[in-house]
């Protein structure tokens, strides 16, 4: 029997930027006969992205690596989870979705590897970019941020309604500045435009099932300096098994890249107050916060970067999970009991 290699994307960009929405999108799209594969990972070691993808419909199958970058520690928790993932699903496309502050050139290179040549194809890699952000010194000069622009096939300008008349210009010279855009630079990837609210271009899903293009490896850190963090760990969102403390709580932490990350999971007897809970993400001054959590007026996905908050509407979740990534420290104590103020605890 021939076994058709897995045609694979990774789809990569900083954090926030919209990557999971975008998965989502691509997934409800996705042909009816085919059965489609999912690799998270996130910075953070609580896991939300999952429970965001978790209702993504029949025939997706999930796996998560949180914890920080999955391709570190010479690739071994990314093979492991791709590995158990494709023995799992046998999908007929895997996407790979890296953590925001992970290093994408390091993952393509894993995927690179002789023994996955009968495994997987490797499609198209994506980079989704909010193009105001090049302007900002903390992105423009950020390693990774960079990283992910230069390994991308295809670089999705995002968030395109919320754009000034400048900003898709500013993108353009950005790429052209560091040769990564247009036929007369070494790499020339396909520059779109999309508003998440709107339909996905036509010609995206072409373009991702182009054989990807490995850009050359440039000389990398000592493995002890990639990512420090704390731990990695795999998540099977259909069977993520917790340990909660006496007050049904579990809480996490992580560090690398210059960012900190700080979260918490609630068990589901907790119940949150949407509105007092939406005043405080508001006030919060971070470079990330999201969460899937229970309230008093239903199940809310909540998602704030540089002080644009979107909520969504979720029919289900295991628990309530939050989370906060910032440049510096994070207290976490006084975190903690925030949230606690913000919640009550159901009699069972």
């Amino acid at each position: 029997m021939i076994i058709k290699p897995i045609a694979t994307n990774v789809i990569t960009g900083f954090l926030g930027v919209g990557k999971t929405t975008l998965i989502k999108r691509l997934l409800a799209d996705k042909p009816v006969n085919e059965k489609w594969a999912v690799l998270v990972n996130e910075f953070g070691e609580v896991g939300i992205d999952a429970a965001l993808l978790g209702g993504s419909g029949e025939g997706v199958e999930i796996r998560e690596v949180a914890g920080g970058c999955m391709c570190c520690a010479a690739g071994v928790p990314m093979q492991v989870a791709i590995n158990q993932l494709i023995a799992k699903a046998k999908p007929d496309r895997l996407l790979i979705e890296p953590t925001g502050l992970g290093h994408p050139r390091e993952v393509l290179k894993v995927l690179s590897e002789p023994h996955y040549q009968n495994v997987i194809k490797l499609k198209s890699t994506l980079c989704l970019v909010d193009a105001r952000k090049v302007t900002d010194a903390r992105y423009r000069e950020h390693d990774i941020f960079n990283q992910q622009l230069e390994v991308a096939d295809i670089i999705l300008a995002t968030k395109a309604d919320l754009y000034t008349q400048d900003s898709l210009s500013d993108l353009k010279d950005y790429l052209q500045q560091k040769n990564l855009q247009g036929p007369n630079f070494n790499k020339a990837s396909s520059l779109l435009t999309v508003s998440m609210a709107a339909v996905l271009p036509r010609e995206l899903m072409t373009l991702l099932n182009e054989p990807a293009v490995i850009p050359a490896a440039k000389p990398s850190k000592p493995a002890s300096l990639l990512t420090p963090k704390t731990s990695v760990f795999e998540l099977d969102y259909n069977a993520d098994v917790l340990e909660f403390d006496e007050r049904g709580m579990v809480s996490k932490s992580n560090v690398g890249e210059g960012a900190y990350s700080c979260g918490w999971v609630f068990d589901p007897s907790y119940e949150f107050n949407f509105d007092e809970l939406l005043v405080w993400v508001k006030s919060l001054e971070v470079l990330r916060f999201k969460a899937v959590v229970i309230t008093d007026e239903g199940i809310a996905g909540i998602n704030l970067v540089d002080g644009e908050m979107t909520i969504t509407e979720l029919d289900d979740v295991m628990d309530s999970r939050l989370e906060l990534i910032s440049l510096s420290q994070i207290n976490a104590k006084v975190i903690e009991a925030k949230l606690l103020s913000l919640s009550s605890r159901l009699s069972c």
